[in-house]
């Protein structure tokens, strides 16, 4: 199977997975959203760093150096999977331990019990991260996405029907829980791998000299990517915690989840090109476009309907989280050009290079914290637009050095796309203030969709948009 059909393959996999995921976590969220109070979601949000630091420090960037190494055995495997489940132990001991403290910082006594049980997910995760990488590698889409969704719709199942009991804050914490253990228990059966009880010193070594400098980049990044969420939970209300953590899941919806999909399918998919730089860099602009040709005018037209769409699906006492929402779209609009660019200093195996890239934007990010404290939330979700600025041309540094792609090349390259998508966006603006704004909430979202969508698809087929045919073909041909 040549390269490229093989990478088709594997996005209809990975979008299927995603995409259902997707769907079925936003169900569960919609339903939650209705039943439980922004209070207790915003408990969950000021633990999350907890867990995201956990997996980090657990995976070690270990997973990444099988992925990346082109002959690993059993032995290989079984070193990283035996490291995972020892340090999956330890790193949880440690989360058990500093609980109270985790409750006193925040000055919420039930997250003690809170963080305890809904941290045994670092646990639960180490059994499976060795197969869920071996099943990457070989590019294996579908087996996960037959994996991950019955896990999603089980654990969802759980969630909604302990909130309809009663149970409030917990029915997030086991809703997560079990959709980690279906998860697991799913990759076990399903991968054709089985662990061997053995540990290899020298190639441990081997994983470990790639992966630690990854692993403290990742750490760096979960803690500042989560920052947020303990600056609000410390400094403002579990409520304004939780309108935060609802706009940010919304932003996340498009962006995050369509680029980390494509992730899954690009890091093996480059590694195989990785000495060819030519190459990477066509494809790597081929398919950083075709992202952001679907995620800028979805983000642009959601931040212009965002008032009826939050009322809609999760009733007006999440109003609060509509400013919060729209400020993120603008972040969200970048992320993809930050993630490809990371994603090349992988591909080329400087971790070291990573490590200094993320070591630069934490300073920054802290000192616009600093600065934006003193004036509200509101002054903190401005501040994420200047990180997320800056960020992208120190980002885009070395992408210029490896495959010749500068920062100023590549907004060259977005910008028709992100004018397009704005002036789609201004048309259902006007559309939506003076014409719908006696309808009802569903009406203005599908006819202001309706009306951004076509205005946006016609104009690209009329200018020929290289990003359209693209897609177009890639939809077509699966």
């Amino acid at each position: 199977m040549s390269l490229k059909k093989k990478a088709a393959i594997s996005l209809v996999w990975t979008y299927t997975q995603q995409f259902g995921n997707q769907l079925i976590g936003f169900v569960v969220s919609l339903i939650l959203a209705r039943v439980l109070l922004p209070e207790e979601f915003g408990l969950i949000g000021m633990i999350t760093v907890v867990v995201a630091v956990g997996n980090v420090l657990l995976d070690g960037g270990l997973t990444k150096s099988l992925i990346r190494e082109p002959d690993c055995d059993q032995d290989d495997y079984s070193t990283v999977f035996s490291f995972h489940l020892f340090a999956s132990i330890f790193i949880y001991l440690i989360v058990y331990l500093i609980a109270p403290f985790i409750a006193d910082f925040y000055e919420q006594p039930e997250l003690t019990a809170i963080t305890r049980i809904y941290s045994l997910s670092i646990i639960i995760t180490s059994f499976s991260v060795v197969q869920m990488a071996r099943l990457t590698k070989i590019m294996d889409f579908k087996t996960l996405a037959i994996i991950a969704i019955p896990a999603s719709i089980v654990g969802g199942v759980v969630g909604v029907g302990m909130a309809y009991t009663g149970f409030g804050v917990w029915s997030l914490v086991w809703s997560s829980l079990v959709t980690s253990t279906v998860s697991t228990v799913h990759l076990w059966i399903y991968s054709d791998w089985i662990p061997s009880i053995q540990f290899n010193k020298k190639k441990f070594q081997k994983h470990f000299n790639f992966g630690y400098k990854l692993t403290l980049s990742d750490f760096l990044n979960r803690i500042f990517n989560n920052i947020f969420l303990i600056v609000i939970g410390k400094y403002f209300s579990a409520a304004q915690l939780g309108f935060y953590t609802r706009a940010e899941t919304m932003k996340q919806l498009p962006v995050v989840n369509i680029t980390n999909a494509l992730n899954k399918v690009t890091y093996p998919l480059f590694v195989t090109i990785q000495d060819d730089d030519v190459r990477l860099k066509r494809v790597y602009k081929k398919l950083m476009l075709m992202v952001m040709f679907i995620v800028t005018p979805i983000l642009i037209f959601l931040a212009v309907l965002a008032e009826p769409v939050f009322v809609f699906l999760f009733t007006d006492k999440w109003l609060p989280a509509v400013p919060y929402f729209q400020i993120l779209c603008i972040t969200g609009i970048l992320f993809p050009l930050h993630s490809y660019n990371l994603t090349i200093l992988n591909v080329k195996g400087r971790s070291d290079l990573f490590l200094k890239l993320e070591v630069i934007k934490k300073i920054i990010i802290v000192l616009t914290i600093a600065v934006a404290i003193p004036f509200g939330i509101i002054a903190l979700l401005y501040g994420q637009v200047i990180i997320s600025i800056v960020a992208f041309f120190i980002n885009a540094r070395y992408t210029k050095r490896f495959i010749s792609y500068t920062g100023w090349e590549q907004l060259k390259d977005v910008i028709p796309i992100l004018i397009l998508a704005v002036f789609a966006g201004s048309a259902i603006f006007f559309l939506d203030n003076f014409g719908l704004q006696d309808q009802t909430y569903i009406i203005r979202i599908v006819l202001g969709g309706l009306m951004g969508t076509a205005i946006y698809l016609l104009i690209a087929y009329l200018l020929k948009f290289s990003s359209l045919s693209e897609f177009t073909n890639l939809i077509l041909k699966k």
